[in-house]
């Protein structure tokens, strides 16, 4: 198991937002958490990427314990977390964003980038901080593969894009899939993040409620009643 996460707990002062919860992600996989805000999704992937404080049984990446290890020993290992809100830097071109992907690990191809990503590769020279909320947010994803990652964790991806995009971005995040790199997707999309998913989890106040085959949640009356927008049947 490429990622295991056992009895995992969160906690801001008095509030338990994550409530010892259970998940883990096998290589190969592209896996989504899926929940409304508040649910503890985002703490929850800070949590693995040693952003916040978090307590747990078992946090192991490739059978490898990293409940004590440092934020930025993580992407040299693989695991890269492409955050809320993109995380670009705003004052850098373009391609000065992308060396500093490659930086954790060195080397990098940003030509393997600017193949994947063409947009990026007409605006290379461009301030990043320009670019519309799409063009960031292929940013922040090339950026992250210029690490090589072997766990991507991706928060909320398609959040304050046009549908145009959003099915854009869900097209580069089943290529990036179809590579080889494991994926455990965080989105509030959820009829989307599931249908690119091969299993899926649903987060609700800070405790995993179900989980499964992404096809199977899919169908889930509660799922769908919850977070696809459809009226249970009589």
């Amino acid at each position: 198991m490429l990622l295991e996460v056992k009895a995992l707990e969160v906690h801001y002062g008095g509030i338990r937002a994550v409530k010892g919860i259970d998940l883990e992600v096998a290589a190969g996989e592209l896996v989504c958490l899926i929940g409304a805000n508040g649910a503890g999704k985002t703490s929850t992937l800070k949590a693995i990427c040693r952003l916040i404080a978090s307590s747990a049984a078992r946090l192991a990446y490739s059978g490898e314990s990293i409940a004590a290890a440092r934020v930025h020993e993580l992407p040299r290992k693989g695991l890269v977390m492409v955050p809320e809100g993109r995380g670009i830097f705003p004052q850098l071109t373009v391609q000065e964003n992308l060396a500093m992907g490659a930086y954790a690990r060195g080397g990098g191809d940003a030509d393997a980038q600017y193949a994947s990503f063409p947009r990026l590769k007409e605006r290379r020279h461009q301030i990043a901080g320009t670019l519309s909320g799409g063009e960031q947010q292929m940013l922040a994803l090339a950026r992250a593969l210029m690490s090589e990652p072997r766990l991507l964790l991706l928060d909320e991806p398609s959040m304050g894009l046009a549908p145009l995009m959003v099915a854009k971005i869900f097209e580069i995040v089943r290529d990036i899939a179809a590579r080889g790199v494991t994926i455990l997707l965080v989105e509030q999309n959820a009829r989307m993040a599931l249908e690119a998913a091969s299993r899926g989890y649903v987060m609700e106040s800070g405790t995993i409620t179900l989980s499964g085959e992404a096809r199977s949640l899919l169908h889930d009356a509660r799922v769908q009643e919850a977070y696809l927008g459809e009226a249970r049947s009589a």
